[in-house]
């Protein structure tokens, strides 16, 4: 989800050469990059859909993997990241949870169960985000996984 460049789909489709890979984004560009660097490594087995999270799906899935824009708006004006990459790959709204709330709640009816979700967050939305998963998913395991600098960086949601 917010497959960007791909390389979270394409490292996730060599490490599991027998899964179904499909590669989400909104934005056509990116998902052309993400094509390319798929045949560069070749990884033949990734679909590339371009849609606004969860919304064509009706299925569910064992694994939704999410880079979505986690910024606040008013920190990513000042920010240098925000001089080269696209705006709508990084402003997550007032609050930086806007896509990721979206997506949580889509989510609950496409999980499957025992399956998993794992989303890339703002340094400083860790307990935010881990509440809103809480919200959606009461019964689900839940952890902050912290990045190398030791910063709130992932959030992981596993059904039982």
């Amino acid at each position: 989800m917010g497959t960007g460049s791909g390389a979270i789909a394409v490292s996730l489709a060599a490490e599991l050469p027998f899964a179904l890979v499909i590669a989400l984004d909104l934005s056509l560009p990116a998902l052309d990059i993400a094509r390319h660097n798929a045949r560069k490594h070749a990884q033949s087995h990734i679909q590339f859909v371009q849609a606004n999270l969860l919304e064509p799906f009706r299925t569910q899935f064992d694994l939704i993997c999410a880079n979505l824009p986690y910024i606040p708006t008013d920190k990513l004006n000042a920010l240098p990241v925000s001089d080269w990459e696209p705006r709508l790959a990084l402003d997550g709204g007032e609050n930086g949870l806007d896509v990721i709330s979206q997506l949580i709640k889509q989510a609950r009816s496409r999980l499957a169960p025992g399956g998993g979700m794992l989303l890339e967050i703002e340094a400083s939305l860790g307990e935010t985000a881990l509440a809103a998963a809480q919200t959606a998913f009461p019964q689900a395991q839940l952890a902050i996984h912290q990045d190398l600098a030791q910063h709130d960086r992932i959030i992981e949601i596993t059904l039982g």
